[in-house]
């Protein structure tokens, strides 16, 4: 009887636990067992495209020929249904917009949800802008502009635009040695381009001799959290002319007068320390007692009331800067010049050995009657930082800038050296800051810079005038990086010696 008891005891005992077993089986974990972009239902793909997938999240690169706005995606899952927001979604069926972010939500049999952030990157993920001539005729002349319409995509970080332009080409040398071009883009309203302040004039650089693409990007960084007024904003797309890739670009504001560029109200002006074969015979000019300078705004003509107060007032304060009293803060030069803005430029300038920032070019410089002239903006970069062969300004030991004809006279002032050296250790305080920036475009520009070489065959070959000629951008990045802290560091000394 007690064996029977126990026998019983037993069974129910396993019963109990094989029933506890089936009424507590696990639904499978809801989600996608697969995601990716087959060819067969997207246009301009050449080959299947499997996402990487990390912590929920789906990201790729597509080709410039793929439509990312209305790409379909291929998924299986566990779970009933597949949305994004509202709308179901099928694999194989379903187009979605990929320009942005997009988050896909699977949804259970019991009602649970997990989302999946899929990220689409558009070629090298830079913003695009296609330029498309009327005709498709060529842009050859730095003179005459070509009509046309210019769409672009500002991808994740930017809203997208269009509109009806002109195009024509810019520059010097840049113009003529090089075969990547750069230009001048006119809208016919003012536009927002990726986020800059709406105007009609863009530069679109082609920083063809810089390999590194940044030389320009990095002297602006240091402008933007420098004394001066305005530095021009910038921004690197892909740049694509009637549908064939020309390259990466930098995309600036136009140093030009405005209210959100260089702001010289009704009455001021801006003007260039300029070099006689850059002008041309439209140009409004006068001489000073050293330099050829450039009136570049206001319109104005030559003999007008307008030109001869601009030229005699740049006159008296160069006059005043080499007379007996210059040194005088009330009647000397300290009158006629705002010492913080002239600082701020020469030191960045400095510190880039910029070329052409000792006596040649695209030295600016703004003044409104009744205050005090103000250097500025920064422009004309590409060449600095070393990146040059014919002049001195390529080794990181050496002043440079310092024997410009104005700065040269200011430094035989004690208050000046003084302000220098103070004001420089705000700049080599954040040394590690410009670094931090310099591997920070690097990574942005990881695959532009590998798209740009594709179409230009920049590394490996000399191109003018480069002093030193290395076989990838990181190469050229990391003697960039160590020419800028040996630079850093002779100044650093240097100023410290005086």
């Amino acid at each position: 009887m007690k064996k029977a008891v126990f026998f019983i005891l037993i069974a129910t005992i396993i019963i109990s636990g094989c029933k506890k077993e089936s009424d507590d089986v696990v639904e499978p974990e809801i989600g996608f067992s697969k995601f990716s972009f087959e060819m067969i239902y997207n246009h301009g793909l050449e080959e299947d495209i499997l996402p990487i997938y990390n912590d929920n999240q789906y990201s790729s690169s597509m080709p410039y020929d793929a439509d990312i706005t209305k790409l379909v995606a291929s998924f299986d899952y566990v779970g009933s249904e597949v949305r994004i927001g509202e709308e179901v979604q099928y694999s194989g069926i379903s187009e979605v917009d990929f320009s942005k972010s997009v988050t896909y939500t699977v949804i259970g049999n019991n009602g649970t949800t997990r989302d999946y952030e899929v990220v689409v990157i558009w070629f090298t993920g830079l913003p695009i802008f296609k330029i498309t001539t009327d005709g498709g005729v060529d842009i050859t002349s730095k003179d005459e502009y070509v009509y046309g319409n210019a769409t672009f995509f500002g991808g994740s970080n930017y809203e997208n635009g269009s509109g009806d332009m002109k195009i024509r080409g810019r520059g010097h040398s840049t113009w003529g040695i090089h075969p990547k071009k750069p230009y001048q883009l006119k809208f016919d309203e003012k536009t927002e381009v990726f986020g800059m302040p709406a105007d009609k004039k863009w530069i679109f650089l082609a920083e063809h001799s810089d390999k590194t693409l940044m030389r320009n990007s990095l002297a602006f960084e240091m402008g933007y959290i420098s004394n001066l007024d305005w530095t021009p904003q910038c921004v690197y797309s892909e740049v694509f002319i009637n549908e064939e890739y020309n390259g990466t670009y930098n995309i600036c504001q136009k140093v030009e007068t405005g209210s959100d560029r260089v702001d010289i109200g009704d009455e001021g002006y801006l003007l260039e320390i300029d070099t006689p074969d850059h002008l041309d015979p439209d140009d409004i000019f006068f001489n000073s007692t050293i330099f050829t300078i450039q009136v570049k705004e206001p319109e104005i003509s030559n003999g007008s009331a307008e030109y001869n107060y601009i030229k005699d007032h740049v006159i008296e304060f160069e006059n005043v800067l080499y007379s007996s009293i210059f040194k005088d803060p009330n009647y000397g030069y300290r009158s006629y010049i705002d010492v913080s803005s002239v600082i701020d430029w020469y030191l960045i300038n400095e510190i880039a050995k910029n070329v052409d920032a000792k006596d040649y070019s695209s030295m600016y410089f703004s003044h409104i009657p009744g205050e005090k002239i103000k250097m500025g903006p920064l422009w004309d970069f590409d060449l600095g930082f070393g990146n040059v062969n014919y002049a001195d300004s390529q080794y990181p030991e050496g002043f440079w800038v310092k024997d410009h004809a104005w700065i040269s006279r200011l430094f035989e002032d004690p208050y000046f050296v003084n302000e220098v050296k103070e004001r420089y250790k705000f700049f080599i305080g954040n040394e590690s800051y410009f670094l931090e920036l310099i591997d920070e475009k690097t990574e942005y520009l990881r695959w532009a810079q590998q798209e740009n070489d594709n179409r230009w065959d920049v590394f490996g070959n000399y191109i003018w005038p480069n002093p030193v000629v290395y076989d990838t951008h990181i190469e050229e990045v990391h003697h960039l990086k160590e020419w800028l802290v040996t630079r850093m560091r002779w100044l650093d000394d240097a100023f410290e010696a005086m």
